[in-house]
């Protein structure tokens, strides 16, 4: 079952009571005479992704440690509305240490074969998404097919430079920056999103997110996470496009952008052969990286385009 993707961005007082995530809200006054309060309930069990975007949100201590042991993942924003932090489970599976083990024994050509995996199934992406503009992407379907073992001619950064020129028709002088111009506002916004749902995940198959198998800043907690998650990338940048084609040069974060950048963990996706909600597809590929470092299976599911 898919898990549910909630986003707060207004004053709201969050709490739990028998299982139940229960939100309250401020009681308004009306022609001086205060409305009833407003309350609802939902199960926590449904619930996989928590985002918290207001400066007057209250959320109980007890209500985090019942979403943590759910394996939800809690993210929060700053005054910018931007993601700022994550929190996530300690303790995501009962073969925790054991996979653990596999992981930190995984040899460095293990490792170098799943990252040409990861950057052919990005490039592949990259392409459909470019493709499906209409625009010619045949240099990266062939970049996709001649990557190297751990990727040694770095065919990923040359696939960028050539897709971040070609995605944006209204921006040809696009960067691809953290701190750039819109619409990188977006991206990050999106790419935040995501890099919950498997950092999620990562948890649940019992994996440590600050091993990578590529990424390796020591000053980064979730370097598995920003593995795995580029292949995914173009799933978010397909939906960017979407809402530049729809809103123009005018970018700023509305509640409407972020609704649809909230919907990427649902929407659907080919994954070994199956069409699949992403946030389910992203279980998959973190449980098949389990198996690859059990030495079970030799290759990782990533997604396709349906």
């Amino acid at each position: 079952m898919i898990k549910r993707t909630l986003y707060f961005g207004n004053p709201a007082y969050l709490k739990t009571l028998n299982e139940q995530l229960v939100i309250t809200y401020p009681t308004e006054i009306i022609n001086g005479q205060p409305l009833p309060e407003q309350s609802k309930q939902l199960p926590i069990e449904d619930i996989g992704v928590v985002i918290l975007d207001h400066q007057q949100i209250t959320i109980s201590q007890a209500l985090i440690a019942k979403l943590l042991a759910n394996n939800v993942a809690l993210i929060t924003c700053d005054n910018s509305h931007h993601p700022t932090g994550l929190l996530l489970n300690l303790d995501g599976n009962t073969l925790q240490s054991a996979k653990f083990q596999a992981q930190i024994e995984a040899s460095l050509p293990l490792k170098k074969q799943l990252w040409q995996q990861t950057v052919t199934a990005k490039i592949s992406n990259q392409a459909k998404v470019l493709e499906s503009k209409g625009t010619g992407a045949k240099n990266l379907r062939n970049w996709s097919m001649e990557v190297k073992s751990g990727d040694a001619d770095n065919h990923e950064a040359m696939a960028a430079v050539y897709y971040w020129k070609n995605l944006f028709e209204i921006f040809p002088e696009f960067k691809r920056e953290r701190f750039g111009e819109p619409p990188n506002n977006l991206l990050n916004y999106g790419y935040a999103i995501l890099r919950a749902v498997v950092a999620r995940a990562i948890v649940g198959s019992g994996l440590l997110p600050t091993l990578g198998i590529f990424h390796k800043n020591q000053y980064n907690a979730y370097c598995l996470a920003d593995d795995l998650m580029e292949p995914y990338r173009p799933f978010v940048d397909k939906t960017v496009w979407t809402i530049v084609r729809q809103n123009g040069r005018y970018l700023e974060l509305t509640p409407n952008m972020k609704k649809e950048l909230l919907n990427i963990p649902a929407q659907d996706v080919l994954i070994n052969g199956e069409k699949s909600p992403l946030m389910i597809a992203v279980q998959k590929t973190t449980s098949s990286v389990v198996k690859c470092f059990e030495g079970k299976q030799r290759k990782i599911l990533y997604p396709e385009f349906v």
